[in-house]
């Protein structure tokens, strides 16, 4: 048995070429699966559970049915932290928290998006903690749909243009925050994903830095089980069936 590990799809509806990969993977690639993570950034943008849009539906409705066969866990990431409990309900996903620690075949794992690992991204940290504060999303939810609409246009935006300014190294994770992360859980094994550089990093004493794909060209799946992490590439033009 294995236990399966996508993130960073952000779905959309302008993007129907990556919608029905996924759909595809759900129905024919998870055999031989006893779990799916989803670590953030399943939909490009979201702005309350109660705007979802119709393909958004459809999503559920494919990971409702997964849910009835094996457990679907998802973290909420940078693009998709306002998805909260009423819409995993409809997708029969149990919410994780923002760094959530397992046994994963003998091996103490943390799994988190990873955001909160660029620390170097001072300007986005600094958002980051903004848009935590429980008073702030209370007041963001309860908004005009309209008005949270402009905000996240704008969001995305400013995101897209500050993103082509900033340096490599600000945009991929700190290594002393992966090392006080994993000291301070104890765990061996780390999984996220949100800069898109999917590897497995060796580290020392031993232990494991793994990062999953987006799927912006291609799909990227993680496989982990008892021998270890596998990461698999997806072509959009290949069914998941036919993964090696």
């Amino acid at each position: 048995m294995q236990t399966a590990f996508v993130g960073d799809l952000h779905l959309s509806a302008d993007r129907p070429d990556i919608t029905q990969a996924f759909l595809q993977f759900l129905q024919q690639g998870l055999h031989n699966v006893e779990a799916l993570y989803i670590i953030g950034d399943l939909f490009e943008v979201w702005m309350g559970d109660d705007i979802a849009e119709p393909f958004t539906q459809e999503i559920a409705n494919a990971l409702a049915c997964v849910a009835k066969q094996i457990p679907v866990f998802f973290t909420q990431g940078n693009r998709d932290f306002m998805l909260g409990k009423s819409y995993c309900n409809q997708a029969g996903m149990t919410l994780l928290p923002d760094i959530f620690i397992t046994q994963l075949y003998g091996k103490a794992t943390v799994v988190l998006h990873g955001d909160s690992l660029c620390t170097l991204d001072i300007a986005y940290q600094r958002f980051r903690r903004f848009r935590s504060i429980p008073v702030i999303r209370w007041i963001y939810c309860h908004l005009p749909k309209q008005t949270r609409l402009n905000i996240a246009a704008k969001i995305r935006q400013k995101s897209q243009l500050g993103n082509k300014q900033k340096q490599y190294q600000i945009m991929d994770v700190e290594p002393g925050a992966v090392d006080n992360l994993l000291a301070q859980t104890g765990c061996s094994l780390m999984i996220h994903g949100h800069t898109h550089r999917p590897a497995i990093h060796p580290l020392p004493n031993g232990r494991q830095r793994v990062v999953v794909g987006d799927w912006y060209t291609q799909g990227s799946v993680l496989m982990v089980n008892p021998d270890g992490c596998h990461l698999l590439q997806l072509p959009f033009d290949v069914s998941p069936s036919k993964m090696a």
